[in-house]
């Protein structure tokens, strides 16, 4: 056996010995504390499905949990208020929808601070603004949401972004942000996205 946590045992490749922090063992609740070892511990290779038994994402942070239900973080409560803000279900088949056809599904869209519901409500760069000393990366952006700004220049390259700038506090409808060393003849490419 691979990726097991099997506490009071000689660990094994991927084992976890220590406790697997439970919410509840007595009460039957076998979902993940913040603090179980857990958490990311199991290997993407053995996951056959992309939910857990809750309907929930099977994989988060990248990395799939071991045991049958996926980590879903401490905000989970508060997706589901979300959820029920827009008339969306919250017994997880919403979660991966893209419930108003932008390309971003319901999950993403939260993150983001969108509206689900709502086409013009997206995470877009808008046109770039360039000069021969700098260029302005403007997007649509959510008051409070803290976004990153990447950049880069040839798009072959592994990874074809690095980050330039974090920690960008949105601004109401739009936000913009200055990238004073773009300079050259480039090419330059740029993206942005939401920092959690």
């Amino acid at each position: 056996m691979l990726n097991c946590c099997i506490p009071g045992t000689s660990p094994g490749a991927g084992w976890i010995t220590n406790d697997p922090a439970f919410v509840n063992l007595s009460g039957d609740d076998y979902h993940l504390q913040s603090n179980s070892p857990c958490i990311d511990a199991g290997n993407n290779a053995y996951t056959n499905s992309i939910t857990d038994l809750d309907g929930r994402p099977r994989v988060v942070n990248g990395t799939v949990d071991i045991g049958a239900y996926e980590f879903q973080g401490t905000n989970l409560e508060a997706f589901i208020v979300w959820l029920d803000q827009y008339g969306l279900p919250d017994d997880g088949s919403a979660d991966y929808a893209d419930s108003d056809g932008t390309g971003m599904n319901n999950w993403q869209k939260w993150i983001a601070g969108l509206n689900p519901t709502n086409v013009t409500s997206v995470l877009a760069l808008q046109t770039l603004g360039v000069t021969t000393t700098n260029a302005t990366i403007t997007w649509q952006s959510v008051a409070d949401v803290n976004y990153f700004i990447q950049r880069g220049s040839d798009l072959g390259a592994q990874p074809p972004f690095s980050t330039i700038q974090s920690n960008i506090i949105g601004q109401a409808s739009v936000t913009s942000y200055i990238d004073t060393n773009a300079v050259g003849s480039g090419p330059f490419f740029y993206r942005v996205g939401v920092q959690q």
